[in-house]
């Protein structure tokens, strides 16, 4: 996957110089066995004006701050920018470096190789002598206060551990209409379902919202294939893809419950299955150019087993639809058996969510009508991954 250079524009932060950088993490006094920095955030952010203070801020307030932020600024039409320089020049803030991608042909996964090429321009060596980690996040999240220093011990746990991914979990309480608020809080149950289960199963992919990885392991894709983020204009899904990279490259990724990120939600529809259909037919578009490996075979069965649960789902309505005209609106012990299961299993599954989250499972209705818009998404993002062949996303 060789790499592609663009025409790229840089801006550095107010307070900040580029010389000032290279000074202070090249110093040869600090270097060593131990790496100059021991975290480094890297921020891609793209049209975030209305987020990027909340993520830089929650990378700020952390227990274990990072040494260095990274704010690549990507593509932006809006005020990212100067909110990102706003920040770094806020007095007692991390270390902050501001770079500006104006021409970026190469979506999130060019902006985050930029912002790696200026830190090892800027450490003046490899990642692996002065970088102990690397933390990716999306400059529509927010960080719990811990998350870098839980991060930290995980990743200690393990000389084999090349990331960790983060628990993801919705925002709350942006809701203003009974659509909206049933659309966003059908999200927070999928996401807090989903934070649920992965960190006991394999992990299908390290997050975009936060993912921390070791910085030896970015130094090994770097040696093996030039970059670390695939650049390729039909890549969509740039964190997935790097992580099925550093399994097939020897490291071991892992979830933790208590690394959290907090993510925006998608208040309409259309946005939500916009949203999916990206993430979706990336994944298929990814996999279909690895074809069924051992790193694979787990989101290939995954996404098979979605559709038959399409398959089943529609086979029951339109039996129970039949059984109703058919016997005057009277039930068979199998469909109570059936509708039973369907009651207890989906509200066991969200207990970690409360009892509110666990009354919305149970009464089938809402996970019904949410269920039928995933099976669209799904389906058309198999579709358009075998009919179209170029994405527009950037």
């Amino acid at each position: 996957m060789p790499s592609t250079t663009a025409p790229r524009d840089q801006t550095v932060a107010p307070r900040q110089s580029r010389k000032r950088h290279r000074k202070r993490l090249a110093d040869p006094h600090r270097a060593g066995t131990t790496p100059l920095l021991d975290t480094v955030a890297l921020v891609p952010a793209r049209n975030e004006e209305a987020g990027v203070f909340t993520a830089l801020r929650s990378l700020a307030g952390q227990t274990r701050p990072p040494d260095l932020i990274i704010v690549v600024v990507n593509n932006s039409t809006d005020r990212t920018l100067d909110f990102a320089q706003q920040f770094a020049a806020e007095p007692g803030t991390p270390e902050t470096v501001v770079l500006n991608l104006a021409n970026n042909p190469h979506k999130k996964a060019g902006a985050l190789n930029h912002g790696l090429a200026w830190l090892r321009q800027a450490v003046e060596g490899r990642l692996t002598d002065h970088v102990q980690h690397v933390l990716v996040m999306d400059a529509d999240t927010e960080l719990h206060t811990r998350f870098i220093e839980r991060a930290r011990n995980v990743i200690a746990s393990d000389p084999q551990l090349g990331g960790v991914s983060a628990a993801c979990l919705g925002r709350t309480d942006l809701w203003r209409s009974p659509w909206q608020r049933y659309l966003l809080g059908m999200q927070i149950i999928e996401y807090g379902r989903a934070a649920n289960s992965r960190y006991r199963h394999d992990v299908h992919t390290m997050s975009g919202a936060g993912s921390f990885y070791r910085g030896e392991a970015l130094q090994n894709l770097l040696d093996w294939r030039g970059e670390v983020f695939w650049e390729d204009h039909s890549n969509l899904v740039e964190d997935y893809e790097t992580t099925l990279a550093l399994k097939e490259s020897g490291w071991k990724v892992t979830a933790n419950q208590l690394c959290i990120a907090y993510t925006d939600l998608m208040p309409t529809l259309r946005e939500l299955i916009q949203q999916r259909e990206r993430w979706t037919r990336g994944t298929v578009d990814t996999l279909r150019n690895r074809g069924i490996t051992r790193f694979t075979w787990h989101s290939i069965s995954a996404m098979f087993l979605g559709l038959l649960g399409a398959a089943y789902l529609m086979g029951f309505g339109s039996i129970t639809v039949a059984e109703w005209t058919s016997s005057g609106f009277t039930f068979s012990w199998i469909f109570w058996v059936l509708t039973g299961f369907w009651i207890i299993y989906p509200a066991l599954r969200v207990t970690n969510l409360g009892w509110k989250a666990m009354l919305v499972e149970a009464l089938i209705l809402p996970e019904l009508v949410f269920n039928v818009v995933r099976i669209y998404w799904l389906l058309s993002s198999l579709a358009k991954s075998y009919l179209t062949r170029v994405s527009a996303w950037k």
